[in-house]
């Protein structure tokens, strides 16, 4: 019996020896279909491949028949391939991936231009569908290196910085993609429907397409740094910034003249000001001049980075969402993809940051208490303790001896608090009573997650004036926490927003359980489009850019 199957497996052997030996004129004369003899040739060069090798498992799925290279001709799917990859404007000429195109694309016409061997068209095969992976991965999956970022982010908590980001895998693979190309017999469409729908993505790709064209034409040139530039008076760079600003769209009048700074000039001012986060007062001080003179080029690997982690985040495709960006330090409300309502927040510090996640905002609480953190006890409030041991029940902070339910109150003047100071253990707990100086403020949302982070109201309104507004622990503090419970007032029969305001007015607390919860993604951008299309740059507040871009993958 084994020299039966020795004997078959060497029959065939040199059965394909033959066939991938013959010319395609061969093959015709004894009219054996190409397709058949070229799937017992892919079936049999991929057998002795590991199983989760990508050509093995691509051609598993596809039944072992070649995509690319047909009989007398290149498929249509490889043409569809090739035109994809030549006409993506976010291809560099000078790109690796761009330059293996060209040159595969001259060995497919060499070889159809003469009689050619069923062996060099499956190595062509096998050498498209390499490219074709790396298209498809490129295409899916973007540039950044997770990995490495991730990596870095861990190195972090050496120095005591807790920073996390999760990603949300493409729902599509490169295998999926072409499967379902091969059945459809439509490639391009496919890559079309495999790009995200959510967070603008097709808006910022629009605006990645203009600045690669003001790049191309010689980018926006650089303004002279002064003094600072203010309304109705005349300064000798008032031309060059004109010209920077109609560069990038801001300056919309035609035919300016003058060194006057006049009326149309501050509104261009303030709209950029406003696209880049910046004071939007007409003045052009030290940081308008800064975000001024950033160069295109640079602006592009920004709406690069952004566009890749769009593909990362969680594709929501719900009814209602909450979108918090750290960067724009600002919470928008969603309702079928149109922003229903939008608010200052206040997030992480650099060295507390927020996390980047999505979750689910389940429950909202009225007059909530605050169980402070052991690392913030340590760290904040027993250096307080130790100066004055009355300095927690000053701020409405109740010391329990454990964190038992039953556990007893105790005074703060009845510990030796500097035992504590280092210590890794922490048996107190420590917790503010419902009230208007609670750090929770009179309103909490609860979205369960691993991070222990929440939105929630604020006694500290003044922050919202600030600019950049880094300054919690990690938790979203709201603007406008009130009008947020009577959004969610709207389509929850669990939220009466009428009672609510007054069981806000004491301190008993409450515990409303959503019927409709409400998904909410933080995230991390500081290239994006608007709900009014208008396109944003923010400062990259935890050098998330930075740390990405030092890695990122040269396609």
């Amino acid at each position: 019996m084994l020299m039966q199957d020795t004997i078959k497996q060497i029959l065939l052997r040199l059965i394909i020896f033959s066939i991938m030996t013959c010319s395609t004129t061969l093959l015709a004369s004894n009219h054996i279909k190409f397709n058949d003899v070229a799937s017992i040739v892919i079936a049999d060069n991929l057998s002795r491949l590991p199983k989760n090798n990508f050509l093995r498992e691509l051609y598993t799925h596809l039944f072992f028949l070649p995509a690319w290279i047909e009989e007398d001709s290149p498929s249509a799917l490889s043409e569809e391939l090739f035109d994809e990859i030549i006409k993506d404007k976010t291809l560099p000429l000078s790109s690796k991936l761009m330059k293996k195109t060209l040159h595969i694309m001259s060995e497919v016409k060499e070889m159809y231009a003469r009689y050619s061997k069923l062996r060099e068209k499956m190595e062509l095969e096998f050498k498209i569908s390499k490219l074709y992976k790396e298209y498809a991965s490129y295409v899916l999956y973007g540039k950044i290196n997770w990995t490495s970022f991730k990596s870095k982010l861990y190195s972090f908590r050496k120095k005591g910085i807790k920073a996390d980001w999760v990603t949300y895998k493409p729902e599509s693979s490169p295998i999926s993609l072409l499967v379902e190309s091969f059945t459809n017999d439509n490639l391009t469409k496919m890559l079309k429907e495999s790009k995200p729908t959510e967070y603008h993505y097709k808006e910022l790709e629009k605006e990645l397409y203009k600045y690669l064209k003001i790049a191309n034409q010689g980018g926006w040139g650089h303004i002279a740094v002064k003094r600072n530039l203010r309304p109705n008076k005349s300064y000798k760079n008032i031309p060059a910034l004109r010209k920077r600003l109609r560069k990038s769209g801001d300056y919309g009048e035609s035919n300016p003249k003058g060194n006057l700074y006049d009326a149309s000039l501050k509104k261009a001012v303030i709209r950029f000001q406003k696209r880049h986060g910046l004071l939007a007062n007409g003045v052009v001080n030290k940081r308008t001049y800064k975000a001024l003179n950033i160069p295109v080029e640079v602006r592009i690997k920004e709406i690069r980075l952004n566009l890749d982690r769009i593909k990362w985040l969680h594709q929501r495709h719900a009814k209602r969402h909450i979108v918090i960006n750290i960067p724009s330090f600002t919470l928008f409300f969603e309702e079928d993809a149109k922003l229903l309502q939008t608010m200052k927040v206040v997030v992480g510090k650099i060295k507390k940051p927020t996390p980047i996640f999505s979750g689910t905002v389940e429950t909202i609480v009225l007059n909530p208490s605050w169980n402070i953190p052991k690392s913030i006890i340590r760290k904040e409030m027993i250096p307080k303790l130790i100066k004055n041991p009355n300095a927690m029940a000053q701020r409405g902070i109740v010391i329990y001896k454990s964190w038992s339910r039953k556990a007893v109150k105790i005074n703060g003047s009845s510990v030796d608090w500097s035992k504590y100071r280092n210590s890794k253990s922490m048996p107190f707990h420590f917790a503010q009573v419902p009230g208007v100086r609670n750090a929770l403020g009179k309103v909490k949302f609860l979205f369960p997650n691993k991070f222990s982070v929440y939105m929630h109201d604020t006694p500290s309104k003044h922050l919202f004036k600030r600019n950049i507004r880094a300054f919690s622990h990690g938790c979203i503090r709201l603007q406008k926490p009130r009008e947020l419970l009577k959004t969610f007032a709207t389509f929850n029969a669990s939220v009466d927003f009428k009672r609510s305001q007054k069981r806000l007015k004491g301190r008993s607390k409450a515990y409303l359980k959503l019927d409709n919860p409400v998904p909410v993604d933080i995230v991390y951008l500081t290239a994006y489009v608007d709900y009014d299309g208008v396109l944003q740059f923010r400062d990259d507040i935890y050098g998330y850019d930075k740390m990405q871009l030092q890695s990122y993958k040269n396609w």
